[in-house]
Parts: structure tokens; C-alpha cells; sequence
């Protein structure tokens, strides 16, 4: 196995900042008591592929609902791999709980964007049965691959990031 990654926590600042857009109500105790309770991702198995991202604060998510998860993590990664985010095969399964991006996929090099490279996962509930769904404080709700990628033989791009979503396209 190669070891080309390591999980960190974001800031305090930069989870409190994050966590209040998607609950406004949250207050700064609160997302404090949440960011302190932060577990790093972990694989589960010594045969699993994904490491489990466990969400911070219990969320429940009616039909169709949608919310961003600031998972309070960030992604060290070596150049030349990056980290695929899917939701849990079983939450997908049994709910058919989407990431709003279907993949979600984290260059090396968002560790260093603006915001931290402050991983956030976009769910919706996109039950055709009418299941509610609730993901309790602590429980893995999504799982990360990290795979390598190669380049084309004419590849030239240079470019810095600095921000997040969209950014590498500007």
C-alpha cells in the first residue's frame, strides 16, 4: 500500500465560519463543542478501500432535503493522487442518499485553498419511498478512495488554486 495522505482537522475558525452557513442557528459554543468532538476519518477494515468521514452533528433529512455537511476535515495528499468522497454504499442503498456532485473529488492541492481545503459534503435525501433519514453525531455518513491519476504526455497546466468549488476552471 503506498501512504500518500494524511487527514487533519481545519481550524476552529474555519469549521465555525463553514458550519454556521449551512446551520445558521448553530452558536459559536456550540459549533466549538461539535468542532472538539471531530473525529478523523478512519478505514474500517484492513480490506476497505474507503476511509469512513463521520459527520459531526446529527442531521436528519426529509425527502428531496438538502444540506452541506462541514466535515471539519481536510486532506493532505501527495501529488499525482486524489481523494474520491461517495456516500456510504448502505446510506446510498437503503435511502438513496446522493452527493449533489454524484462524486465528489479533492485535488492535492485544495489543502491549500483559501478556506483551508476544508472538505464539505453536499447530501440530498432523494428517497422515491418517503424515508426520512437521520445520520446521529459521530456516525460515518460518507467514505473517501484515494486513487492515483495520471496526466497527457502535452500536459502544461500551472496554474495556483486559491479558492474551492469552481475555482480551477477561472
Amino acid at each position: 500500500m503506498n501512504r500518500i495522505a494524511r487527514f487533519e482537522k481545519v481550524s476552529l475558525q474555519q469549521f465555525t465560519a463553514d458550519a454556521k452557513k449551512s446551520f445558521p442557528d448553530l452558536t459559536d459554543d456550540e459549533c466549538k463543542d461539535i468542532y472538539e468532538k471531530i473525529k478523523l476519518p478512519v478505514r474500517a477494515t484492513a480490506g476497505s478501500a474507503g476511509y469512513d468521514l463521520f459527520i459531526p452533528l446529527t442531521v436528519t433529512l426529509q425527502p428531496n432535503e438538502t444540506v452541506t455537511i462541514p466535515t471539519g476535515i481536510k486532506a493532505f495528499i501527495e501529488n499525482g493522487w486524489f481523494l474520491m468522497c461517495c456516500p456510504r454504499s448502505g446510506l446510498g442503498f437503503k435511502y438513496r442518499l446522493r452527493l449533489n456532485n454524484t462524486v465528489g473529488i479533492i485535488d492535492s492541492d485544495y489543502y491549500y485553498a483559501d478556506n483551508e481545503g476544508h472538505i464539505q459534503i453536499k447530501l440530498t435525501n432523494e428517497t422515491n419511498e418517503g424515508k426520512t433519514i437521520t445520520m446521529e453525531q459521530g456516525s460515518a455518513f460518507s467514505q473517501g478512495i484515494f486513487i492515483p491519476f495520471g496526466i497527457t504526455e502535452d500536459d502544461c497546466a500551472d496554474n495556483v488554486r486559491t479558492g474551492g468549488f469552481g475555482s480551477t476552471s477561472k
